[in-house]
């Protein structure tokens, strides 16, 4: 309900969990609490990807695919922006570590040869996290593995006709 609308009242939000609003503010002094611990639950599941996918040690291609996944789970199960949050110097400390991170991991993705060099500083470590979101957002029929596989497959080879997976295209009329 938040992602729909931040400003959804504790009210709303006990009504559509089926429970009354005072069994909310048990758990919750307001709503600014609640917010925290959602904003809170997002930022460990976040770091649960990133730790799970391995980036340092995993083979590069197996670690990319893991983190887009893990990402893309953390995003459908908690679909709220940081931005609100990031205001406050431990949560934000938090994120830029896993900002780092993820940084040192493209760094190493493009020494090794999967991503390709020459790129604008940080159009990467840009890219990656809107591609994310937007599989999150918008393929929400396919798995987080399957949705992460068409990340991975956008970042590594594009959108062009000439990617991996797609057929060559012709003019129409005119032989292969």
């Amino acid at each position: 309900m938040l992602a729909a609308d931040p400003a959804a009242s504790i009210t709303a939000i006990a009504a559509e969990a089926g429970v009354d609003r005072r069994t909310v503010y048990r758990r919750f002094a307001s709503r600014e609490e609640l917010l925290a611990a959602i904003y809170e639950a997002r930022l460990t599941a976040i770091e649960r990807a990133t730790e799970d996918a391995r980036l340092r040690e995993a083979p590069v291609a197996v670690a990319l695919h893991r983190y887009v996944e893990g990402i893309i789970g953390a995003n459908r199960t908690w679909p709220v922006g940081l931005s609100r949050m990031l205001a406050e110097e431990p949560v934000r400390e938090r994120r830029e570590r896993s900002v780092r991170e993820l940084s040192d991991f493209l760094r190493r993705a493009t020494d090794e040869g999967l991503i390709r060099s020459g790129l604008p500083d940080g159009w990467v470590s840009t890219v990656l996290p809107m591609l994310t979101d937007i599989a999150s957002r918008q393929l929400t029929d396919l798995t987080p593995a399957q949705a992460a596989d068409t990340v991975v497959d956008t970042l590594l080879n594009g959108l062009g006709a000439g990617a991996a997976g797609s057929a060559p295209r012709t003019a129409p009329g005119t032989a292969p």
